[in-house]
């Protein structure tokens, strides 16, 4: 009895894990639409708020369904809690989303959309520290190994994004430069660029999900075999 009881509540905090990891994979790609769509489009307008709010929802839903598994790992938890914590910041200002294509104009709309397209870049990059910590756990070196590589590649590119958004943000601060300077920022839409630098470490990111799903999966079967 006493190791029945310890066998199912692993169990159940595997199932857990599984499903928070689903949760993660499908919204992220999810919030990433939503979010572009309800900023620039018009047909999910008649909806309001609650697109951008469901989808980041469902990255806080994952993140709160993985925190049941390993909670004596304090190094685990504390990379956990801190990616939940920009998750609710960044559903917290998802309705912003929608105000701020209602009215474009509002100086202070575009900077809490600002401070969102930052908040979920350092999301990602503290989801991949989770990945990272959460790999470190599993018995599996070769998932360790890519792991280490891919959470590797995502965090530089996610380094270079921030740097790449600092610097269109100084070069909209400065008043005179040159023409030259002048013709090539007004030819690049700044929101595509981050959209299209952004997609690389989420596909990346999504893999490493998927690959760490599949091993777990793999080992509860191989277990109940």
């Amino acid at each position: 009895m006493s190791e029945t009881a310890p066998h199912a509540e692993l169990m159940r905090s595997l199932g857990r894990l599984v499903r928070g990891l689903s949760a993660l994979f499908w919204g992220l790609p999810l919030t990433l639409l939503v979010s572009v769509k309800t900023g620039v489009n018009e047909w999910l307008k008649p909806m309001g708020v609650l697109p951008p709010l469901i989808a980041m929802g469902i990255l806080v839903y994952g993140l709160t369904q993985l925190s049941s598994f390993q909670k004596q790992e304090r190094v685990w938890i504390r990379a956990l809690d801190r990616a939940t914590l920009l998750a609710v910041i960044n559903m917290g200002l998802s309705p912003f989303i929608f105000w701020w294509n209602k009215l474009p104009t509002v100086p202070f709309y575009t900077a809490t959309i600002g401070i969102l397209i930052l908040s979920g870049i350092l999301f990602l990059f503290d989801l991949n520290q989770v990945l990272q910590r959460l790999a470190a756990m599993l018995p599996d070196e070769t998932l360790r190994l890519e792991t280490k590589w891919f959470t590797s590649v995502n965090l530089g590119t996610l380094i270079f994004l921030v740097s790449v958004a600092a610097v269109f943000v100084t070069l909209d601060q400065i008043d005179r430069l040159p023409e030259v300077l002048i013709q090539i920022l007004q030819n690049i839409d700044p929101m595509r660029v981050l959209m299209l630098l952004v997609l690389l470490p989420l596909a990346l990111t999504m893999t490493l999900i998927w690959k760490i799903k599949e091993v777990i999966l793999r080992s509860v079967f191989n277990a109940q075999g």
